[in-house]
């Protein structure tokens, strides 16, 4: 088990989808995710395994959950500066853990 103190480390924030294009020549079909976090955190990219619930027109403008602290990763020949927060659904294809309800960007999880 991890502690709260544990958890607490882990800074997950609301963004913005604000731009989306296919993720090319990875193993499994993916989007390039350029997600605002508002002034305070800024713009980050994030590779995300969404493309078989999700056109890019549905994702574009979305808000979604993502944590920003973790470090950069590499995933093919893209960097992925944060992990966009989703479940597998009963396919085994994700789906974004979004809030419901409008959030101001940058706002972290409570």
């Amino acid at each position: 088990m991890i502690s709260y103190e544990d958890f607490d480390k882990v800074d997950i924030r609301v963004g913005k989808i604000i731009a989306i294009e296919d993720a090319k020549g990875l193993r499994n079909p993916s989007y390039k995710m350029t997600i605002d976090f508002g002034d305070k955190i800024g713009q980050k990219i994030s590779i995300g395994q969404y493309v078989a619930n999700y056109s890019k027109e549905e994702l574009l403008g979305r808000l979604v959950s993502g944590v920003v602290n973790f470090a950069p990763k590499k995933i093919g020949h893209y960097l992925s500066e944060c992990l966009t927060l989703g479940y597998y659904d009963a396919n085994g294809n994700a789906i974004l853990a979004i809030p419901d309800k409008e959030v101001a960007l940058g706002e972290k999880l409570a």
